[in-house]
């Protein structure tokens, strides 16, 4: 069986075949998942998210999610990220919280993908990310 985007998500889900049979049965674009069971989140501002984002190698890159505005992007990083991140303006979530999530072959209101997960379980390494947003700070600083 081929693995999807959908069903890697739906992999984080208490009950993941139940909850994937409800998201494809309602059409709902909008479904709250935890992190902390497979991905936590890492939240940044838009404008030091998107050019963080451009930075990555798309090869390496994980699933990034923004926000109806673009006031926010998160990107989905390793498990246990969350709590061992320290930066000014970066907000984690892991264990014990839920995020919006956005059906990934669907186009929602509110939380969009930048980069639909593809089902291959790939996350951004919380190194690269490190890295990419202090190149797009240092170029949005116009260094």
């Amino acid at each position: 069986m081929e693995t999807t985007g959908l069903h890697w998500l739906a992999q984080a889900a208490p009950d993941p075949e139940a909850f994937r049979d409800q998201w494809e049965r309602t059409g709902l674009g909008l479904v709250l998942l935890p992190a902390g069971r497979r991905w936590d989140v890492l939240s940044v501002p838009g404008r030091l998210g998107r050019p963080a984002a451009e930075v990555l190698d798309p090869r390496t890159r994980g699933p990034v999610l923004t926000d109806f505005g673009g006031g926010q992007v998160s990107f989905l990083v390793p498990v246990g990220t969350a709590a061992r991140w320290i930066g000014t303006g970066v907000r984690g979530a892991g264990e014990g919280t839920w995020i919006v999530v956005p059906h990934p072959g669907r186009r929602s209101r509110g939380v969009r993908w930048l980069v639909p997960p593809d089902g291959s379980g790939r996350l951004t390494d919380p190194v690269l990310l490190e890295l990419a947003l202090h190149e797009a700070a240092a170029r949005l600083g116009g260094w």
